[in-house]
């Protein structure tokens, strides 16, 4: 987090902490507060010139090359305006007047050595696969309905949007979809392009394992009532996978203020915009929406920049498909970063009163586990046990944390505090298993004396 006085203009040294924040891990920049956390203010009639400006030379190359378009908000502290600029990481590196930033615990300095900046891109590269450079996609290969689709969406979002004039070549430049290959030094479109405007041929051959699977699971909890698999490209998909959700979720009316909202919209819309953003597309596993009687879960295969539990309350929110993450929130597919977390976490006690907390895991798998109704046990003919009261989202969160490594069922019981065996089983254990938050090490021998437990590696294995 940045502090910057501000009280008329906007400071010169602004956009070498935007170049700085995109260069590292992202960050917030503030103005209207002094270095010591005094909220100096932004004189009233200064407020909109400076977003205005902020807004036009983040989008400007002579500024800020490559172009990053940012959307800053103001805000009243105490009587006084400010304004704060959410600035993610970038899977590009990026000059401001020429020179490269990076960021340090002191603040923002240059970097002009070649092989810093060539450790910088190739830690880029490595990290963000949505920025490798395809050299035989070509023009041919991408929709231009798909253009037209996406400058209507950002209209939509904001009539004045400086990117729905531009032309193709213009807009997928700007938006980053093109780049300069590392290792042949040839530019060309990235995967990113093509996931966003690819037919879906290309999609196919370029990411085999390219899939999201959407599935109903009330009535028939080991196969299915509804399914929809989504292979096509991500303006499209996020189409289709809220269409799913609108068909199987309710919408309970809600007040805010005196506004009608969607609860529905405002939890799910993000959550559906995260799995497509954030996913990693080189992996095989599938990314998959189902719903259950009792929850909702989304899982997508991760790098995952930490693990274990996220806490809503303290979190700092990490893109791992920066472009497509950017390009998402220009269509007003959601707000900014970290906001489907902060949605469903506020808006959750709304739309399924004391059904408990969301759940947010991050590994190899990311999985967000949102809760409908109160669990209640269950048993039926077929013997499967159901979720029940006492596998809580505290629960939950504290054994997906434990079992990072494979755990022993008496090393499990033991990190609960639970004593009895059969307690265990019927209430916590089994029903982790049929929530697909942990799995066993020898499925074939579920009775094992070997037998050990893990969080699940990919969705639907048993």
């Amino acid at each position: 987090m940045e502090f910057k006085e501000a009280a008329k203009e906007l400071p010169k040294s602004f956009f070498e902490t935007v170049c700085a924040f995109l260069n590292f891990d992202g960050g917030l920049i503030i103005l209207g507060i002094s270095d010591d956390g005094l909220v100096t203010g932004i004189a009233p009639e200064s407020v909109t010139r400076i977003k205005s400006e902020i807004a036009s030379l983040s989008n400007n190359a002579n500024k800020l090359d490559p172009p990053y378009l940012l959307f800053p908000h103001e805000e009243k502290i105490a009587g006084k305006w400010i304004i704060k600029t959410q600035v993610p990481v970038s899977s590009q590196v990026h000059r401001t007047n020429g020179t490269v930033f990076l960021r340090s615990e002191e603040g923002d300095y240059r970097i002009s050595d070649l092989n810093q900046i060539a450790g910088l891109v190739n830690r880029k590269v490595s990290f963000f696969t949505e920025q490798k450079v395809l050299p035989h996609l070509e023009m041919a290969d991408l929709r231009p309905d798909l253009f037209e689709q996406a400058k209507r969406l950002m209209i939509h979002r904001s009539p004045q949007h400086p990117w729905a004039t531009l032309s193709s070549e213009e807009l997928l430049s700007i938006a980053g979809f093109v780049r300069k290959d590392v290792f042949t030094g040839k530019i060309g479109y990235t995967l990113a392009a093509a996931l966003m405007f690819g037919s879906d041929e290309i999609i196919q051959s370029v990411v085999p394992g390219y899939k999201f699977d959407a599935l109903l699971r009330r009535q028939d909890t080991d196969r299915y009532d509804d399914r929809l698999i989504v292979r096509t490209n991500l303006i499209d998909a996020f189409t289709l996978l809220m269409g799913f959700v609108d068909k199987h979720l309710d919408d309970p009316f809600y007040l805010e203020g005196v506004t009608s909202i969607s609860l529905r919209a405002r939890i799910f819309r993000e959550l559906v915009a995260n799995i497509i953003a954030h996913r990693e597309y080189t992996s095989v596993s599938p990314a998959s929406l189902m719903i259950y009687d009792n929850y909702v879960e989304f899982k997508n295969p991760n790098i995952p920049h930490g693990h274990g539990p996220i806490d809503p309350s303290h979190f700092t929110p990490y893109p791992k498909n920066p472009t497509i993450c950017k390009f998402m929130i220009q269509l007003g597919r959601y707000e900014e970063l970290g906001s489907g977390i902060n949605n469903v976490t506020k808006y959750l006690p709304f739309y399924a009163p004391k059904a408990g907390a969301a759940v947010f895991i991050e590994g190899d798998m990311f999985s967000t586990i949102v809760p409908l109704k109160q669990p209640v046990k269950q048993v039926d003919s077929s013997a499967t046990a159901q979720v029940t009261a006492q596998v809580t989202a505290q629960v939950t969160a504290q054994v997906a944390a434990f079992c990072n490594i494979p755990r022993s069922a008496k090393e499990i019981m033991a990190e609960l505090g639970l004593k009895h065996w059969k307690t265990f089983q019927s209430n916590y254990l089994v029903p982790l298993i049929e929530m697909k938050i942990l799995e066993r090490t020898i499925p074939d021998k579920p009775n094992s004396r070997l037998q050990k437990y893990r969080l699940t590696a990919t969705e639907g294995k048993k």
